[in-house]
C-alpha cells in the first residue's frame, strides 16, 4: 500500500475507524501505521506471528512489515473487530521534530520508518492511549479551527505514550529479573531452613502472584516445585562427596521429615538416596 493512496492531505496524516474483514489481503506499506483494538475479537496476522487479539492492545507497524487483521468469525455483524488506525510518513516525522524534543523518540520514529525495528506492541491498561485514538479519529473526521496543531499535538502524544509505556516494560522487566535473580541467591543461601512464599514476599517486596508468575516465567516450575528440585540436588551433592548420614543429609537440605525427603527424591532421580549414593560411588571407582 503506497502513502498517495491515505495521505493526500497537507497533515500527511490519515486516520480512520473500521470494521475488519477477510477482504483486505496480507499487506505491506510505505507509511507507519498505529493500529488500536477497539473492539471484539480476533487475530493479527504481523510477519511471521499470529497474535490473538482483543480489545486495548495497540500495534506499531513499521514501513515493510506486512501484516493483517481478521475477525475471529467469517460472521462480522455479530462479531465486529473494530480497528482505530493512525497512519503517517517521514513528512510527518519531520514536522513532530518542532514539537518532539527527545532526540531518542525522533530516532524511534526514523527507525520504525526505515524498517530498522521490529513491529511494536503494548496494552492500554488505563484507557489512554484509546482516548487518544478517539480525539484523533474525531479531530480528523470534523476538522475545527487549528485541528492541524491538535492533531500534530495529539499524534506527538501518542507516539510519546507508547514509546514511554514500551520503555517502561523494557525497564520493569530488566528490574524483575534482577529481583528474580536475587530471589533464587535467596533460596540457595537458605535452602536448609523452612522457606515460605511470606518469606520471598518479605525480602523482595512483590505479592505472592507476582512471585508465582517469576518462577514460572524463569524456572517453568512453581515456587514448591523449583524449591524441592533444588533440595533433592543439593541432597545428591552431599551424597557423593559427603560420609554423611541419610538422615542429616535430609535435614541439611530443609527435610524435617524422611517419608518426605525419601518420597521426594526417588520422585526426581528414580532411586532411594543409598542406591544412588552407591552407583555414584561406583562409576567414580571405575573411572
Amino acid at each position: 500500500m503506497k502513502s498517495e493512496y491515505f495521505l493526500h492531505n497537507h497533515l500527511q496524516l490519515f486516520v480512520n475507524r473500521c470494521s475488519e474483514d477477510f477482504v483486505l489481503p496480507f499487506h505491506a506499506h510505505d507509511f507507519i501505521e498505529y493500529s488500536y483494538v477497539a473492539e471484539g475479537k480476533g487475530f493479527h496476522h504481523i510477519g511471521e506471528d499470529v497474535i490473538p487479539v482483543t480489545k486495548g492492545m495497540l500495534f506499531v507497524i513499521p514501513v515493510g512489515v506486512p501484516h493483517v487483521f481478521r475477525p475471529v468469525s467469517t460472521n462480522v455483524t455479530e462479531h465486529p473487530l473494530i480497528i482505530y488506525n493512525c497512519l503517517f510518513n517521514a513528512e510527518l516525522i519531520h514536522t513532530l521534530t518542532a514539537i518532539i524534543q527527545e532526540k531518542e523518540i525522533i530516532q524511534h520514529l526514523m527507525d520504525l520508518e526505515q524498517n530498522q525495528v521490529p513491529y511494536i506492541s503494548v496494552v492500554d491498561h488505563n484507557d489512554r492511549i484509546e482516548e487518544l485514538m478517539v480525539k484523533l479519529y474525531r479531530e480528523s473526521s470534523v476538522p475545527g479551527i487549528g485541528s492541524s496543531t491538535m492533531l500534530y499535538t495529539l499524534v506527538s502524544q501518542l507516539v510519546l505514550m507508547t514509546y514511554r509505556q514500551l520503555y517502561q516494560k523494557e525497564h520493569d522487566e530488566e528490574h524483575h529479573s534482577t529481583g528474580f535473580d536475587y530471589i533464587l541467591h535467596y533460596i540457595k543461601e537458605h535452602v536448609s531452613n523452612r522457606i515460605r512464599m511470606s518469606d520471598l514476599v518479605r525480602v523482595s517486596g512483590w505479592s505472592e502472584k507476582q512471585i508465582g508468575r517469576m518462577f514460572l516465567r524463569h524456572t517453568g516450575q512453581t515456587f514448591s516445585g523449583h524449591l524441592q528440585h533444588l533440595r533433592i540436588q543439593k541432597s545428591c551433592e552431599l551424597l557423593k562427596s559427603s560420609q554423611h548420614k541419610v538422615s542429616l543429609i535430609a535435614e541439611l537440605v530443609g527435610y524435617r521429615d524422611m517419608d518426605s525427603f525419601y518420597a521426594a527424591f526417588k520422585k526426581i532421580t528414580g532411586e532411594t538416596p543409598l542406591a544412588y549414593r552407591k552407583k555414584s560411588r561406583a562409576q567414580h571407582s571405575g573411572q
